[in-house]
């Protein structure tokens, strides 16, 4: 399969607009304040061997969501964005879509006529996008339509919509020996596509919704084609499940945005020693978006009154992120 390069500069290259991790500030796009000091602390409390809140190696776990976590999720979630896009794409080999509900509103009046909340719609193109071909293929299909596509409100690719802050704090994190994963209801194989070249994290160390597969000689090319099955829906309840699952460990550290990650929060909390809940507020409608309890994509309303009644650490975007996006201006 050919490898497509995706539009993104590693946060490690130099940029004149964005200041380089150092030992002093491993996290320069963070304002100094008591967001920034309790990740530090937390850190360096679990990597000091001679501290009682030392974790071994081993054990140093996080996982962060995805959407919403790092990188935006509005107007739909970029991988709704995908399969409309690739609806549009193959709408000349499929006729039938112009009169089936979701296909028929899309290509008649473009993303704003489907609407946000017809999860039957939406449901049925994500399925014709993303099953019925090989692993290989869709594969394929994600990095074209990433190299290319550009987001409709901002018009900057899609691995440009990616949180400076958060790229640092995974660099930081596996510098101290920290295992990253992102723990999302997005599909596994559309993260995977780019995971590794956007964020560092292998596909190996991406759990997500899955599809079943199934293995198929094609005149004696073996492939692995995805069916329409859904094997696990990983979000809510799913993502504790999929954790355990794919690691077999308990993370010492979790950070989520939404109602979605409340559970991931929660089975992270449960354990024993020292832990780190964060939860991604969304604050700025200057430089990004800002929801929360009301939204339909990205609701924080049950896991803020429980971060806060437990005192985790809430990331007002606005107050605590000097940067939000590479490669941009917008102190």
């Amino acid at each position: 399969m050919k490898h497509i390069q995706l539009p993104f500069k590693n946060p490690e290259q130099s940029d004149p607009l964005v200041r380089q991790p150092s030992p002093n500030d491993p996290l320069p796009s963070w304002r100094d304040g008591a967001t920034k000091q309790a990740i530090i602390a937390f850190v360096e409390s679990v990597t000091d061997s001679t501290s009682k809140d030392y974790v071994p190696v081993s054990e140093r776990i996080a996982t962060l969501d995805n959407d919403g976590t790092l990188w935006s999720e509005k107007p739909l979630y970029f991988q709704v964005l995908f399969a409309f896009d690739e609806v549009k794409r193959r709408a000349s080999d499929h006729p039938d879509w112009k009169d089936r509900h979701g296909f028929k509103e899309l290509l008649e009046g473009g993303i704003d006529a489907v609407k946000e909340n017809d999860h039957e719609g939406i449901m049925a193109i994500v399925e014709a996008t993303h099953t019925g071909i090989s692993t290989d293929q869709f594969t394929a299909n994600v990095r074209a339509w990433l190299a290319t596509a550009r987001h409709p409100g901002t018009h900057r690719p899609y691995t440009e919509m990616v949180f400076q802050p958060m790229l640092e704090l995974l660099n930081y994190l596996r510098a101290n020996d920290f295992q990253t994963y992102i723990v999302s209801g997005g599909e596994v194989t559309f993260m995977r596509a780019w995971s590794e070249d956007v964020y560092g994290i292998g596909p190996e160390q991406v759990i997500g919704t899955t599809f079943i597969n199934r293995y198929h000689d094609n005149n004696g090319e073996p492939e692995i084609v995805r069916t329409v099955i859904m094997a696990h829906h990983n979000d809510g309840p799913g993502k504790p499940v999929g954790i355990e699952s794919i690691i077999g460990r308990r993370p010492i550290m979790a950070i989520g945005n939404g109602d979605g990650d409340l559970e991931m929060l929660q089975w992270t909390a449960a354990g024993e020693g020292p832990r780190f809940m964060g939860v991604i507020h969304h604050t700025d409608a200057k430089r990004e978006w800002a929801y929360d309890r009301k939204a339909l994509i990205g609701k924080l309303d049950e896991t803020l009154d429980e971060a806060i009644a437990n005192n985790w650490t809430v990331v007002d975007m606005q107050r605590d992120w000097a940067r939000i996006y590479p490669e941009n201006s917008d102190k």
